[in-house]
């Protein structure tokens, strides 16, 4: 990769019109490994121009043009795959194992699911005398985040490129190499001129430039609540459509019925992998009270057993925290834990023993956390597990459902039946049965203060499409005015 330094406009590799960089650390060793430009408004309105004047025709594409781009672009990402692997690993502290076996497979996983709904899917439907055709909504604005780069990346790219649309992507300026690399694939697929386009930066810089940008019809951002606000005030006067995937809280409910340790190592594992830095990690356990100290030694047991360690080892299974930032929030909520009285059962403040370089976190556990401790209502975004006691089946789903997040939500038990009764009753837009597999063409977004819209497979792709209603279009020619 040769072009950190550059933005992808226009199908062209173009120098940013100032110079301000902004070097890219590797969370493990705490050392630069490459630089970036830093956009500006003017980078952001080329971009912008670029993807304007690429609409109208890359929208009139077929379906079978679209998806011979679709399967271009999965040829060379296959033939890259590795090395996307080996740069995420790098830029965000994943373990190499990790950005094998789920990291780079994530982008690929998006190509090819894109590809079979795009095949079947209806764009157009005939009610009665009306033609309601759904057609791509314009040029997109996207802001990804650095937790799970091509993952977050491909799941909006490849949709907009499906459905028709133009775009302008802003990667996190923390991990922006993957995105750099994705450019390139898809220049190397023959991706059309403008109709991808690229832009590094930080979210003042560019990020609000994009949400507020008049010439943007729709803006897809993932990342905190917070940002998430602010992405939507900016974009509230030109009226755009504004997608949002944000922050989570996770409830796994284990009913009684459950094989404890197996349950509570699963649940914890869940929680602790990729670092904590996942938006829809498990990170509250709730239990029955008189299971809590059970739960507790289960949980602690596979915090101890986790390997922590450098990223680029095989034998790794959590690296480090992605930043200097991020590694003293973490701690700092921690200590807020251990001072608001929940039982630190395993892990703590501090860097792991030997890991003394690098943004480590040693996997945390706190028992008999209630609900309304810090730890159980925000955000860690690292590896802490919090347990929660319950009453009964009602008290449960009550917890669970008593946060400003609706990401997500586990629900474990010995009794199919019963699980699936539970996730009913919770508040949230993905909620995982026993422990089932991750479904590319089910929906992915959440309820509440998690966000709106929805990414992955079909619902994906209706994201980025408008619909129109061309009435008396079926009427024949002997219709009336």
């Amino acid at each position: 990769m040769t072009n950190q330094l550059k933005f992808y406009i226009g199908g062209e590799w173009t120098d940013p019109g100032k110079r301000e960089r902004l070097e890219v650390i590797n969370p493990a060793t705490e050392e630069a490994v490459a630089a970036i430009a830093l956009g500006t408004a003017e980078d952001v309105d080329m971009a912008v121009a670029a993807a304007r004047g690429a609409f109208d025709a890359f929208a009139q594409t077929s379906r079978n043009e679209r998806l011979d781009l679709l399967e271009q672009i999965a040829a060379v990402y296959k033939r890259r795959m590795g090395e996307m692997a080996e740069t995420i690993s790098k830029e965000m502290g994943a373990p190499i194992s990790l950005a094998r076996k789920a990291h780079a497979p994530a982008g690929l996983g998006h190509l090819m699911t894109m590809m079979e709904v795009l095949k079947d899917f209806e764009f157009e439907e005939t009610l009665g005398s009306t033609q309601v055709v759904k057609e791509p909504i314009g040029v997109c604005g996207m802001i990804t985040p650095w937790n799970w780069p091509i993952n977050q990346i491909s799941c909006k790219v490849v949709p907009a490129l499906a459905a028709g649309c133009t775009m302008i992507l802003k990667p996190s300026e923390m991990a922006p190499l993957s995105g750099l690399l994705f450019a390139e694939i898809l220049h190397e697929a023959g991706v059309p001129a403008g109709v991808f386009n690229l832009i590094n930066g930080d979210g003042p810089g560019v990020g609000a430039v994009l949400a507020a940008h008049r010439d943007i019809d729709m803006v897809s951002f993932t990342g905190s609540t917070g940002a998430g606000v602010d992405v939507a005030i900016k974009a509230a006067p030109t009226v755009k459509r504004v997608a949002q995937e944000l922050g989570g809280k996770s409830a796994n409910i284990l009913l009684d019925d459950v094989e404890w340790e197996r349950a509570v190592a699963a649940g914890a594992i869940g929680c602790f992998g990729n670092t904590g830095q996942t938006c829809v990690a498990p990170t509250r356990m709730l239990v029955p009270h008189d299971r809590m100290d059970e739960a507790a030694r289960f949980a602690g047991a596979a915090a101890g057993a986790f390997r922590v360690g450098d990223p680029a080892s095989d034998n790794t299974q959590m690296g480090p925290a992605v930043s200097q930032a991020q590694w003293e929030k973490i701690q700092n909520l921690i200590q807020v834990g251990i001072d608001e009285g929940a039982d630190l059962v395993a892990g703590g403040v501090g860097k792991p023993d030997g890991l003394n370089r690098g943004y480590y976190v040693r996997p945390t556990v706190f028992a008999r956390v209630t609900n309304d401790m810090t730890i159980a209502r925000e955000e860690i975004f690292g590896p802490v597990l919090s347990i929660i006691g319950y009453e009964d089946e009602e008290d449960a789903i009550a917890i669970a459902n008593d946060t400003v997040y609706g990401l997500a939500g586990n629900v474990a038990s010995s009794d199919h039946e019963r699980a699936c009764r539970v996730a009913r009753r919770l508040r949230a837009g993905r909620i995982v049965v026993n422990n089932a597999p991750p479904d590319r063409h089910a929906p992915f977004g959440g309820y509440k203060q998690s966000g709106n819209g929805r990414e992955w497979g079909r619902y994906g792709l209706e994201d980025f499409l408008e619909v129109k209603a061309i009435i008396g279009h079926n009427a024949g020619s002997g219709a009336q005015g």
